[in-house]
């Protein structure tokens, strides 16, 4: 797994803290001495996958460059409820400005991790977890990189990103057929991947020369179908709202890849807590 680059998150995180932090930290000024130190450890509140934790530590650096971190379970780490992940030294009055942007971020890219992990472990290899771009705006390669620390594969990242062809270009376009001889035609290196609504689309969808068949929530009988007639010419992405419990059949019935905009417009946080001493 490769780490997250400092330039995916410097300005997401300098953002956030902006949103948050407003006028200044009314509670932290009243109380907290401005050189008062304090040693925090950021800890899961439940079982999950870390995803994001150079995200969060950036939230902290960034009012406090100089505070030290010692990490004790790195992104991609699984753990228990209750498990230390980071301990982290430095002014006080940063780490609870910080506090509320740093958890915010560790937990939705935790929760992304976790929920991906139980698909990914449910699929057991058999076939492949796909995100989509349904991205909260801005946060789109955090995201998708806590995808990736879940095991998942990242779809298109944005749409110079590969061909997919819908349902309204479909409609613009006039049919599968020449649809996808239109965009064949105008980028012959670019595999082209088009939504099907029905057999007959699989046919014509195969003989343009299409290369992923993408289909929206068929039954069983249809996929079935579709499969039997690519005959190894074009693989089969389903798409939809499924869960781990869901994905044996799709195996069954034939699918090489499921794309699931759940793993991250639906992924419930992780709750992260970071709880100070005085150092």
């Amino acid at each position: 797994m490769e780490a997250l680059e400092p330039a995916a998150y410097r300005d997401v995180v300098r953002r956030a803290l902006a949103e948050d932090l407003g006028w200044g930290d009314a509670t932290t000024s009243a109380v907290v001495a401005g050189e008062a130190r304090a040693a925090g450890v950021l800890s899961l509140r439940r079982a999950g996958v870390v995803a994001g934790l150079d995200a969060a530590i950036e939230a902290f650096r960034q009012l406090d460059p100089a505070l030290t971190v010692e990490v004790y379970q790195p992104d991609g780490s699984v753990c228990a409820a209750r498990a230390r992940i980071a301990r982290i030294q430095g002014l006080a009055s940063s780490q609870l400005t910080a506090e509320r942007t740093a958890l915010n971020l560790l937990g939705h890219l935790c929760g992304i991790a976790t929920l991906t992990r139980r698909m990914v472990d449910a699929a057991g290899g058999r076939l492949q977890i796909v995100d989509t771009r349904k991205t909260l705006p801005s946060l789109r390669a955090l995201e998708k990189y806590a995808v990736r620390v879940g095991g998942g594969i990242n779809g298109r990242f944005a749409l110079d990103d590969g061909i997919v062809i819908k349902a309204n270009h479909l409609r613009l376009a006039g049919s599968v057929s020449a649809a996808v001889a239109l965009a064949r035609g105008n980028r012959p290196d670019v595999p082209v991947q088009v939504e099907v609504a029905s057999l007959e689309e699989v046919d014509e969808a195969l003989a343009a020369g299409a290369a992923v068949l993408l289909i929206r929530e068929p039954a069983a009988a249809d996929l079935r179908a579709a499969k039997q007639r690519c005959e190894g010419r074009a693989r089969i992405e389903v798409s939809g709202r499924y869960g781990p419990d869901e994905l044996d059949a799709l195996v069954a019935a034939g699918a090489d890849l499921v794309s699931v905009a759940c793993l991250i417009d639906s992924a419930p946080a992780v709750d992260v807590t970071l709880e100070l001493d005085r150092a």
